[in-house]
């Protein structure tokens, strides 16, 4: 139905970005910078250079200060486009098994 994938949909785009922060933190962006030894440290010693306006530094920059509203958005929205991909997924496998 309409309003279940529109439910999947904002819940998807709601705990995306409810997890972003933490996500990051755990991958090593954080308030302080990259932190020693974690991923985003081997990622940052594999490319050499980082370029503002990259996705690398985009990270840093939601780790070192959060979320504004301009990410905010696009966090929620790549995670609402999940939802509904997710959704879309399992509407079509549901059509396959009840058709047979």
């Amino acid at each position: 139905s309409l309003i279940g994938k529109g439910a999947i949909i904002g819940a998807g785009g709601v705990v995306t970005l409810i997890l972003t922060p933490a996500l990051l933190a755990l991958f090593g962006f954080t308030s302080g910078g990259i932190a020693a030894g974690s991923i985003a440290a081997k990622i940052m010693s594999w490319l050499g250079i980082v370029y503002a306006g990259s996705v690398f530094a985009f990270l840093q920059s939601i780790g070192a200060t959060g979320l504004t509203w301009l990410a905010g958005g696009y966090v929620a929205s790549f995670g609402g486009a999940i939802g509904w991909m997710l959704s879309a997924i399992c509407n079509q496998s549901q059509n396959n098994t009840t058709s047979t």
